[in-house]
């Protein structure tokens, strides 16, 4: 029996096994750490399909599984990471609930911190939609979970390594946060049409779209390092709207 149609599953499990511990890393509030599992899960996740299709290996088990794993790397980490921003962003009301099993511990819950778990709700549709959508193959419809994730993981670092009271200030406004849950719930299961970074040939002219944004990547993280994420992603969606208005 071949062991090699075993390699991109246990990569999928990667993904998932560092999604776990980046979700354990941002319940004790340390973003740091939760972000490089959140990379490093990411970066499983890229690699096993492509293992997969190397390989010529793809089964529908493996299709499941990257769901499955991409629900906790990019589904639950970055709602979480979002509810703990909320939760520091202000003094909001609380939900006082009393564990059964110690009656003298109090476990408070702000309700609007709450609302970062949208990101989860909103990315486990996404997912859903997505294993029944065969139209998705060369192109995405909305924003992918994984390019939503660094999306989210990028308000911490921002904050951590930018150095900007201006910045930080903004993001950990209270409505700035809940208007970025929103938006990116909406980006997750919206229809704008994105291409997808892979390359059939390696032509310009098929590829001047792919190859803008992997060189403006390069640049921009030269430059503004984690700030320049945010500006990563907006630019992935203009040119992907270029993309459809010039193929139409």
């Amino acid at each position: 029996m071949s062991i090699k149609k075993y390699i991109p599953n246990f990569i999928t499990l990667l993904n998932l096994f560092c999604g776990s511990i980046a979700v354990i890393y941002a319940i004790h509030n340390n973003f740091i750490a939760a972000s490089v599992f959140v990379f490093l899960g990411i970066f499983f996740d890229f690699f096993d399909g492509l293992l997969a299709r190397k390989l010529n290996v793809q089964s529908e088990l493996g299709v499941q599984l990257d769901s499955l794993a991409d629900m906790v790397t990019s589904g639950l980490a970055p709602g979480v990471i979002m509810y703990k921003l909320i939760l520091f962003s202000g003094n909001s009301p609380q939900i006082s609930t009393l564990k059964e099993w110690n009656s003298s511990f109090d476990f408070y819950i702000p309700p609007i911190a709450l609302i970062g778990l949208f990101i989860t709700l909103a990315s486990a549709y996404r997912l859903a939609k997505f294993n029944i959508d065969e139209d998705q193959q060369t192109y995405f419809k909305g924003l992918p979970t994984p390019a939503n994730t660094l999306l989210i993981v990028s308000l911490p670092l921002i904050i951590e390594f930018q150095n900007s009271s201006f910045v930080t200030a903004l993001i950990l406004n209270q409505w700035f946060l809940i208007g970025f849950t929103l938006l990116s719930c909406y980006l997750l299961n919206s229809n704008i049409k994105l291409f997808a970074l892979k390359f059939k040939n390696f032509g310009f002219a098929d590829n001047k779209f792919r190859y803008t944004l992997i060189i403006s990547t390069l640049v921009l993280l030269a430059l503004l390092h984690f700030i320049a994420i945010p500006i990563i992603i907006i630019l992935y969606i203009i040119l992907s709207l270029i993309d459809n208005l010039t193929t139409k």
